[in-house]
């Protein structure tokens, strides 16, 4: 096990979407090319928002996409006793400050530094104040002043912010809480991590962590900072663009592997390529590869790689994730053909699970309605014909397999003069209730003779009527 520590630190206030789960798996596959450790840290200091349904939901997704932590999950809840001791600490050595200002004041200063067009950051009122009154107080951090604080990204190069512009970062509410700047770097540092791979919606903040860590007398972390995702308005990802969670993309009907490869090419890239095994991924894995720009979302994309995994995906793993898929639309497998057969007549043509259910559904709820349009292209006196000398052959046909009853339909075709197309359509219709179905001899080797039989029989009851 190499020093590399990274860690995943999401929030409980919500569910793991896709931009959360990309910075996971970024960590997740530095930390396994390089042979470290992955963390999983739950930061719920904000108790009035964190769930424990959020908590669940979190995980779940994170299972279900395979990124499984070496330590973890933690709670920075459990940790409150550590960041209180941190704060005294800093009290005692003169790097914080116990700043009596009250909501009202901070406004009037907030609202006159904006009237003079200074940034509206704390004056310091505070920084030097010698007496201690019986009041309210909120605990900051001396920042110091003067000079820059600057770092080098992994991704985006080095980033410097004139020091004159942080002000005195408040590390510990009137209540007693700590805030989320100094939670992060009290448990970074805690945990020993050496790389924080993070959204760079976190930028702004890591300066002022940057600051807190010296203070502190902690090692500062490498930085790396993954650009955002955008909807295809070029707007932030957002539910307004359709999903977001992965716990929904999974009752969509994608495969995690699918979706894993899709968020790894969400802004890293290996050459042209753009089907990765898990396994190709955390070999090829460089964080210096990730790019610098925000990535586009292409829901058509991921339709394109969960259609290539369901195609590819083992027969008898495909039914067991299709089956609460059908099971959903109240439809029981139990008195129908194999799942695994079906799944084998299905899979080299859906893009999801749910568009492969709704299209399975024929083989276990016999046709009660048929695309009339489609069988109004014949007259009915040639459907008569064909159901008629399909049932009859088809019945005495020892054929067992999808090859055979095709040769059989052939042979149909050709000892009547018929095309296909005018004996394989009606019979899709008759078997499936449209046009829209695997071939021919797959429903039938699905289905068996007997039910197949049926089927066409009371078709040709239909339109006899």
């Amino acid at each position: 096990m190499s020093a590399i520590r990274v860690r995943f630190a999401p929030s409980p206030t919500g569910y793991l979407h896709v931009g959360g789960a990309r910075t996971a798996l970024f960590n997740w596959l530095l930390a396994r090319n390089l042979g470290g450790t992955f963390i999983l840290r739950i930061e719920d200091t904000d108790v009035e928002r964190s769930t424990k349904e959020s908590v669940n939901a979190i995980l779940e997704g994170m299972e279900w996409l395979g990124l499984n932590w070496d330590e973890g999950p933690f709670y920075q809840s459990d940790s409150f006793a550590l960041y209180k001791e941190h704060v005294q600490k800093m009290l005692d050595n003169g790097t914080a400050y116990r700043c009596f200002c009250s909501a009202e004041e901070l406004g009037g200063k907030r609202d006159l530094a904006m009237q003079e067009g200074r940034k509206p950051k704390y004056d310091g009122t505070c920084r030097e104040r010698s007496d201690q009154p019986d009041a309210p107080y909120v605990v900051r951090f001396r920042a110091p002043q003067g000079g820059e604080v600057a770092f080098d990204d992994l991704i985006k190069g080095r980033i410097a912010f004139p020091a004159e512009e942080l002000d005195d970062l408040i590390i510990q509410r009137t209540d007693g809480t700590p805030t989320y700047n100094f939670c992060v770097v009290i448990d970074d540092a805690n945990m020993r991590i050496s790389h924080v791979i993070r959204g760079d919606d976190h930028v702004n903040n890591t300066p002022r962590q940057i600051q807190l860590y010296q203070a502190l007398g902690f090692p500062v972390p490498q930085f790396a900072h993954v650009p955002m995702i955008l909807g295809s308005d070029k707007a932030r990802l957002s539910k307004r663009h359709g999903a977001t969670s992965v716990i929904s993309y999974r009752d969509m009907g994608y495969l995690p592997e699918a979706l894993i490869n899709y968020l790894v090419r969400l802004g890293w890239s290996h050459g042209d390529d753009e089907i990765f095994s898990r396994d190709e991924m955390v070999r090829m894995f460089d964080i210096g590869n990730v790019g610098r720009s925000a990535s586009v979302f292409n829901p058509d994309k991921l339709n394109w790689l969960n259609a290539h995994y369901i195609k590819n995906c083992d027969a008898e793993r495909l039914a067991d994730l299709l089956l609460p898929h059908i099971s959903s639309r109240g439809v029981s497998t139990l008195n129908g053909p194999d799942l695994m057969a079906v799944v084998r007549t299905l899979q080299e043509r859906a893009q999801t699970l749910e568009e492969m259910a709704e299209r399975a559904l024929f083989f276990y709820h016999a046709p009660q309605s048929y695309d009339e349009a489609a069988l109004a292209k014949f007259d009915k006196a040639h459907l008569a014909a064909v159901y008629g000398v399909v049932a009859e052959r088809l019945a005495a046909s020892e054929a067992d397999s999808s090859a055979g009853f095709d040769a059989l339909f052939k042979e149909i075709c050709t000892e009547k003069g018929w095309k296909m197309a005018q004996v394989g359509q009606p019979t899709r219709i008759a078997l499936s209730g449209g046009t829209q179905a695997p071939g021919i001899g797959e429903i039938i080797e699905a289905l068996g003779i007997e039910e197949s039989v049926r089927r066409i029989n009371a078709a040709r009851e239909f339109v006899a009527a």
